[in-house]
């Protein structure tokens, strides 16, 4: 069996990690760089650092904290936020990064999937969804959840798979900064109904709602974020307690 994997996230916008509530409300967290070291140290398996206002500016800003990170770090990183090219990509891992994760960019233009995984491999590409219940129904959203489309998440995802995704991280913007707990029931629907790992996001905020997606949402790997920024949850409790629960991780 697969070890869990447990992803600390890092939003970063000018350079500073930040945090919000249902995508919004942001406060700083702190410097990417100095959590970044500090994750890697206490037993993260994986990062992942979202660069959430990807502009221009932001592009140059995220290069030199990767170049700062891989320095930093002996576990594997992914990079996302507006990335839309083969180019993109190539200067991340040129960088130092091991994944990229792909979201707003994927949706317009489904066929950069396949150009990605042909030319860095499935393993290095990541397709996050974003996506909130509309009417009963999973909608997929653009631009950091702040545009609806009339894309199905589990549509979506299977479409992201067959086109060579490596992984889905699926985050629930229902339950994002919520602390109540990950989207389980869409989550073991992905995991069941497809053959490459899902990556949960939204809703950490104890040490059962892990047990509760590794068990019941059947999910690879969960990411969270505030509960590791603050000190809520300190991973080395986090695992301990999974152990004790018959989840395997790496310890």
């Amino acid at each position: 069996m697969l070890a869990k994997r447990i992803i600390p996230c890092l939003d970063i916008k000018n350079g500073r990690t930040v945090k919000g509530v249902n995508f919004v409300n942001l406060i700083d967290a702190g410097d990417p760089v100095v959590l970044a070291k500090q994750y890697a140290e206490k037993g993260a398996d994986e990062l992942v650092f979202l660069d959430i206002s990807a502009t221009l500016e932001g592009r140059k800003t995220t290069l030199e904290m990767v170049l700062k990170v891989a320095e930093q770090v002996n576990i594997p990183f992914t990079v996302g936020g507006g990335i839309s090219s083969i180019e993109d990509v190539d200067l991340l891992l040129k960088s130092g990064a091991d994944k990229v994760s792909i979201n707003s960019s994927a949706i317009k233009r489904p066929e950069l999937i396949n150009e990605l995984s042909d030319k860095f491999g499935s393993q290095c590409v990541i397709v996050a969804i974003d996506a909130k219940q509309i009417d009963g129904q999973w909608k997929v959203h653009l631009a950091g959840g702040s545009i609806p489309t009339k894309l199905d998440l589990f549509e979506w995802a299977k479409e992201v798979e067959n086109r060579g995704a490596g992984e889905i991280l699926f985050t629930s913007m229902d339950h994002d900064g919520t602390k109540d707990g990950f989207a389980n029931g869409a989550l073991s629907k992905l995991s069941t109904t497809l053959n490459i790992p899902i990556i949960a996001s939204g809703g950490a905020g104890t040490i059962q709602h892990f047990v509760d997606t590794f068990q019941i949402g059947k999910s690879d790997a969960a990411l969270a974020a505030s509960v590791f920024h603050f000190g809520e949850i300190e991973i080395k409790d986090l695992k301990n307690a999974l152990k004790e629960n018959n989840i395997e991780v790496r310890i």
